[in-house]
């Protein structure tokens, strides 16, 4: 009995270390075992380090590993020790040995040379090399080939390939969110063609549906929002940011100006408006229209608010940590942070805000159809301009004439007679009365006289 379960165990073993992939990544499959088991004592966080053992960076880490000999690597002896008073994590602290798997990609990143890696949102993208892998004419395309190589690398076999309507309903909710419509299903059954799943996929991501698809997740990442968030949560208009994203997406922008345009676009030489509204990613943040509140304080979390999301979205950091302190598990120091809060410190924002439609500083942000129109009016506007302008010198001729026929009659008396004249609004009254009928008695040149 004991037999078949040292068996089973060996086998099972044999089939966890055959699931490593062949390189070991120190970000991809070494960091995460550090940072979990690691850190807490030989971290970034001076206070609680037991020695000069730093596994959160590189010049730390070489002090117990010796590339390409993990036998000489006092960091993976203690790994292994079976003296609970030497072995780490301590057993003495409670702490749980490694788990054979882990030891085991240690052993094997040792043994391929220790080679580290800065914090995975630091390095440059690069396209990676098309996995060898023994079906290769199941793979249909590149995508394929990296799927198919983790199923062989798991001892499992491909699916059979789904039927046409099971397919095109898996690419119509993946790309819109929206099952396809009966139309849809019977013209993609009818496309007998070789790319009629091409073309169908073609079909999805020129819809708008795909551009709000992919923009519902951006607008999550950006707290978006149509109210303030606090208290009586007061209605605040974003949606003009949010069309902004949409058609980003329909547009197939390049990501460096999607980026450019959200953080700054109203820094950039000349700014249109497009570029002006890309940066309500930044007016999404909670405001507080609490009588109670201090508005220096909530002025200062709108910002830190600013900071923080940036560091999340672009640098996949969770730099909010660094407000207090150098921060425990990412390459951040506090110093660093205040850098980045002096970017967004400069936004002429109060703490104390109405719930009453949006804070300044604001723009006007006309639609494309309301610009049109507003352009139709400007345009009515100066062509009623320049008539009213040719008409100067008629108007002014038809004024002379009439100042002319005024010199001959009677002066205008703008006194009353004081009798019964004492309330001021009987007095007024009589005024304007008595100025109008003599105004009447000259004739105003009309329209047709001109």
């Amino acid at each position: 009995m004991l037999q078949r379960i040292a068996y089973a165990f060996l086998i099972s073993c044999s089939a966890y270390a055959d699931s490593f992939p062949q390189v070991i990544e120190f970000n991809r499959d070494i960091r995460p075992i550090f940072s979990d088991r690691c850190f807490t004592c030989h971290g970034p966080d001076a206070a609680n380090r037991k020695s000069k053992l730093r596994l959160d960076i590189e010049e730390g880490a070489r002090i117990d590993i010796v590339p390409g000999d993990p036998a000489q690597s006092e960091l993976y002896r203690r790994l292994t020790s079976h003296d609970r008073a030497r072995r780490m994590p301590p057993a003495y602290a409670d702490q749980e040995k490694l788990k054979e798997g882990e030891i085991d990609l240690i052993r094997r990143w040792i043994e391929q040379g220790a080679r580290w890696q800065k914090h995975w949102s630091l390095l440059p993208p690069r396209r990676p090399e098309i996995p060898k892998v023994q079906s290769a004419g199941w793979a249909r395309n590149p995508i394929d080939s990296f799927v198919l190589e983790k199923l062989e690398r798991e001892g499992l076999r491909p699916a059979s390939e789904a039927d046409k309507p099971t397919l095109l309903r898996r690419v119509s909710l993946d790309l819109t969110g929206l099952p396809p419509t009966p139309g849809e299903v019977d013209s993609f059954l009818e496309d007998s063609s070789p790319d009629a799943y091409e073309k169908a996929v073609d079909r999805l991501l020129a819809s708008p549906r795909h551009a709000e698809r992919m923009a519902y997740r951006w607008m999550e990442a950006a707290r978006y929002s149509d109210t303030n968030g606090y208290q009586s949560d007061g209605n605040r208009d974003m949606w003009r940011w949010r069309d902004w994203v949409i058609n980003a997406y329909q547009k197939n922008m390049p990501f460096d100006q999607f980026t450019i345009e959200q953080i700054a676009g109203d820094l950039l030489p000349n700014a249109t408006r497009s570029q002006k509204i890309a940066t309500g990613f930044h007016r999404n943040h909670r405001t507080s229209a609490e009588g109670g509140i201090v508005p220096e304080e909530f002025r200062v979390e709108y910002v830190a608010d600013r900071v923080d999301t940036t560091a999340i979205v672009w640098l996949g950091l969770t730099m909010g940590c660094a407000r207090c302190h150098d921060h425990k598990y990412d390459p951040i120091t506090q110093k660093e942070y205040y850098r980045m809060f002096a970017y967004f410190n400069r936004v002429p924002e109060k703490g104390f805000v109405y719930n009453f439609g949006n804070e300044e500083p604001l723009i006007a942000a006309p639609t494309e159809e309301q610009q049109e129109r507003l352009t139709g009016l400007d345009q009515k506007v100066e062509e009623s301009e320049r008539r009213l302008e040719s008409l100067q010198a008629t108007i002014q001729k038809a004024k002379r004439a009439w100042e002319k026929s005024l010199r001959g009659s009677k002066p205008l008396d703008w006194t009353l007679p004081s009798e019964g004249m004492r309330s001021p609004s009987t007095r007024a009254s009589l005024l304007f009365s008595n100025i109008t009928d003599r105004l009447r008695c000259s004739r105003f040149p009309s329209a047709a006289s001109r």
